[in-house]
């Protein structure tokens, strides 16, 4: 099976720009919103945040804008790194789990994606600030994109999805870099089909590859080969290309405020979400069971 052919890197999907975009959850206009530089009082060089340990994972204690100057500082470093958005659902997965230690502890930032997250960190001195949802981080990556030029490699999904979500996003953000777009099949890759994709981001020269391959063979892959790649920013975002494509809609406002935004979306896809949630809804009885045992 072929590839998706990538975006030439000279020919950016911005020929579809809408002028007036109205996009939920994405952030104040900024000062640069012309193109101008980042702000003098950004750090020139990445410096690892603060964290917070919130079952096993030293969550990054940043809000949504400060993650996006982190990465913007990543960018400038030049230096391969990745980010991990963190739901409860990825806590799951790396309880116990030695292969997801190292990856963990190789994140240059690990973001609570989730609001029971935030909500359980309350507990500590030092406190999560806030949910930094991938599915809104998304729009502000394209929005700084076309403010200061940083180039998007999309990786993933179903076929066309990445494609819809590249396009839709050049349409809300006139001047968003669009440096490839692939969505290799879903079975496992031969080497010689691995090396060529490999050569074909390299070649695209990306400041961030947004990866959808799912939790967490998408933080998997990506710390296998993000040195190789030696892109500035590797994220997974799971489900944030479906939902800016339209192949899946998110919770309503007031549902994601109330934590509850993994129910509409069980509701609405339960074949293949409830037996996820159920295991999520046991993981979080049995920690906080033993957490309230061992106070006792």
């Amino acid at each position: 099976m072929s590839f998706a052919s990538s975006t030439p890197p000279a020919s950016p999907l911005s020929s579809l720009a809408d002028p007036s975009p109205t996009v939920p959850g994405s952030g104040a206009a900024e000062a640069s919103a012309t193109g101008a530089s980042a702000p003098a009082q950004q750090p020139a060089r990445f410096r690892p945040p603060a964290t917070v340990p919130v079952w096993g994972l030293p969550f990054s204690q940043l809000t949504l804008d400060g993650s996006l100057d982190a990465i913007d500082a990543m960018i400038r470093d030049g230096q391969p790194r990745y980010v991990i958005t963190a739901n409860l659902n990825y806590v799951m997965l790396s309880h116990g789990a030695e292969e997801m230690a190292a990856i963990n502890r190789d994140a240059a930032l690990i973001l609570a994606d989730g609001q029971p997250i935030v909500w359980r960190s309350q507990l500590h001195a030092e406190r999560l600030p806030e949910r930094v949802a991938g599915s809104e981080m998304i729009y502000r990556l394209a929005e700084r994109s076309a403010q200061r030029g940083w180039r998007i490699f999309f990786l993933g999904a179903a076929p066309g999805v990445a494609q819809r979500c590249a396009k839709r996003l050049s349409q809300l953000y006139p001047g968003c870099q669009i440096a490839g777009v692939e969505s290799p099949p879903f079975r496992a890759l031969s080497s010689e089909e691995e090396a060529g994709l490999h050569q074909r981001i390299r070649d695209a020269a990306p400041d961030i590859l947004l990866v959808a391959f799912g939790q967490p063979k998408g933080e998997r892959w990506i710390h296998r080969h993000y040195r190789q790649l030696g892109v500035p920013v590797s994220i997974q975002l799971g489900a944030s290309f479906d939902f800016v494509a339209g192949a899946a809609r998110r919770a309503p406002r007031l549902i994601q405020r109330t934590g509850m935004e993994w129910a509409y979306r069980m509701a609405h896809d339960p074949r293949r979400l409830l037996p996820r949630y159920a295991g999520n809804a046991a993981f979080l009885g049995r920690t906080l069971m033993r957490e309230l045992v061992g106070r006792g």
